[in-house]
């Protein structure tokens, strides 16, 4: 997968150091309480290293008109496999109801399917109606329900179209 991708209205780049306060906020953002900039970094680390062993990643997603981070969408292994990788994005809520997830999210779709993947999975708690329709736009489709600590997940999955194999 390419380490950046671009879109009419976004830019989907690899991790830097100075994302980590970005990052930061958009972790609090979630309820989970505050993330301290150093654990930022040590997870940028972590998804750069998984990046270079995996060729997929997690993207930061900054808007191009003016260059601001407004999240993260991308591919990890998460509770998938390296073959059939899991999509995952987020976005500050400032961000939400613009398109821009879906924007993404079919970029990365368009260039996981270079890779010869024929599936990618998402995984979506039951209460997250926006991301369902998102995912909904995208092609994706439910294939079963788990349960976790935290309650009810939604597993869905996309066919990706064959595409020749990127260099």
């Amino acid at each position: 997968m390419p380490p950046r991708l671009e879109t009419a209205r976004l830019t989907l780049r690899p991790w830097s150091d100075s994302d980590a306060e970005g990052h930061s906020a958009l972790f609090a953002e979630r309820g989970d309480g505050p993330l301290p900039v150093e654990r930022s970094r040590e997870i940028i680390a972590a998804q750069l290293a998984a990046a270079a062993s995996t060729g997929i990643a997690l993207l930061p997603v900054d808007r191009r008109d003016t260059g601001a981070f407004i999240g993260y969408c991308g591919l990890l292994v998460g509770r998938a496999s390296l073959d059939e990788p899991e999509i995952a994005y987020e976005l500050f809520r400032s961000a939400h109801g613009h398109g821009y997830a879906t924007e993404a999210a079919s970029a990365v779709l368009a260039a996981a399917s270079t890779t010869g993947r024929g599936r990618v999975w998402a995984t979506v708690r039951t209460w997250n109606a926006p991301s369902f329709r998102v995912l909904e736009k995208l092609g994706f489709e439910r294939d079963h329900v788990s349960a976790d600590h935290r309650g009810e997940l939604v597993w869905l999955t996309c066919a990706l179209p064959r595409a020749p194999r990127s260099a």
